[in-house]
């Protein structure tokens, strides 16, 4: 039978990677657990306009990028492409509105409909940080510091941080009138895409990768001096902060992020261990407007590619060793011993240890293999005869060295082999 493989741009995911899945996510509960972040699940798909008012029509993701279907009603819904805009509208039901400050966590799949590739896939999965209603450049700060100290706690060291300012919405007119009487002048030579981007979003321009393109924008004026005094303090004392902390980091004029909603400070994070597409995480400070608000929220947060991480992980060779020992595996001969191991793995299982056992006639020799390839540490043998004189035979799987002990109380005696 031919193999039957999931869509393009998807993945089975077995349990052994799904082991390390559960690390990346239980470092996150734990990391930004200690700066007061609790979780919040939304759901994978919500009303397109949701993503259109948050994300902001003219970006690529809304333009180019989005699963979206209609539901019987005939309203429009789409698979998230990303984590804030969900997570802003399931806290519009809070008291953010007030000016409360709210921190959560999230971590799941996310859908783009991007041209597969390594790292890239058009279902990806993030974990990610939003911190709501306050705004104040120690936030960021400690936000950015959140993200750092996470990549430590999974191994990541030597990544690259690099971070820049967008200003206000009020900085953006003169800043981008800058840009655009820059780009006009040599828009002719400049690629399809950037065209595009000169009317419907010139700032996109500076994150072009095409290499003539990149030749021009390292020429663009230096746009940050046309924003505000108020926007320059801000982002000084951001980089102040950092300082403070020890978080190393580069001041990266390109770097603008491609979502409408950022204001203030955008951070990226990189790592050569992914080859081309270097980028494992990134964020920056937002304005979103709320379902029904005419106001926005100001908000400041990141998301990290979960598969992005694992792969700078196995570049680094620090990939956890998921194949962990099985305490016992429980070989029986005959059905009155698979009966009898069946009552010791119910006993084992409730008293916290892990136990897997034959439960159906094989040779000896098969159930052996099977206890080899589930990494089992011991193995507990019993057959008609060690029935009759009320005992089973305990095998050290490394050293190959047996003994034979009383079937009383054995599921005691076994739970303290293991716990010497």
């Amino acid at each position: 039978m031919a193999a039957f493989a999931p869509p393009p741009g998807t993945a089975d995911i077995f349990a052994a990677e799904a082991a390390r899945w559960r690390n990346l996510e239980n470092t996150a509960a734990s990391v930004f657990g200690r700066y007061g972040y609790g979780e919040l699940r939304t759901p994978i798909f919500e009303y397109t306009e949701v993503f259109q008012k948050g994300l902001g029509n003219e970006t690529e993701v809304v333009q180019k990028e989005m699963y979206t279907f209609e539901d019987r009603g005939g309203r429009s819904l789409t698979l998230r492409p990303e984590g804030t805009a969900g997570v802003m509208r399931a806290l519009s039901n809070t008291d953010v509105l007030n000016g409360v400050e709210q921190r959560v966590y999230y971590y799941g799949p996310m859908f783009r409909g991007e041209r597969p590739a390594a790292g890239r896939r058009r279902q990806f999965h993030q974990v990610g940080v939003e911190n709501v209603g306050r705004c104040a450049p120690l936030l960021d700060a400690e936000c950015i510091a959140m993200l750092v100290q996470y990549l430590h706690e999974i191994g990541i060291h030597d990544a690259k941080l690099s971070i820049n300012t967008r200003g206000v919405m009020s900085d953006r007119g003169p800043a981008g009138e800058l840009l655009r009487n820059y780009f006009v002048k040599h828009i002719d030579t400049m690629c399809d895409d950037c065209k595009n981007r000169l009317e419907r979003n010139v700032w996109r321009i500076l994150d072009c990768k095409q290499e003539h393109c990149r030749e021009i924008v390292a020429n663009a004026p230096d746009y940050v001096a046309a924003f505000s005094d108020e926007s320059r303090a801000y982002f000084d004392e951001v980089k102040t902060a950092l300082d403070a902390m020890g978080v190393n980091y580069t001041v990266d004029p390109l770097l603008v992020r491609g979502l409408d909603y950022y204001v203030h400070t955008v951070f990226e994070v990189s790592h050569s261990g992914l080859g081309a597409q270097t980028a494992i995480a990134g964020g920056g400070r937002y304005e979103l407007y709320l379902p029904g608000q005419n106001k926005p929220v100001p908000g400041v947060g990141f998301a990290a590619g979960m598969e992005r991480l694992m792969l700078v992980q196995d570049a680094l060779g620090i990939a956890e060793d998921t194949q962990s020992a099985l305490p016992f595996f429980l070989v029986g001969l005959g059905a009155a011993a698979r009966m009898a191991n069946l009552k010791l793995a119910g006993e084992l299982r409730n008293a916290g240890i892990s136990v897997m056992t034959a439960l159906e006639e094989r040779s000896f020799k098969a159930q052996l293999r099977a206890a080899n390839k589930c990494n089992a540490r011991y193995t507990v043998v019993r057959g008609d005869s060690e029935l009759e004189k009320g005992v089973v035979m305990l095998k050290d799987m490394s050293s190959g060295e047996q003994q034979e002990l009383s079937a009383e109380n054995l599921s005691e005696t076994l739970k303290q082999l293991i716990t010497k």
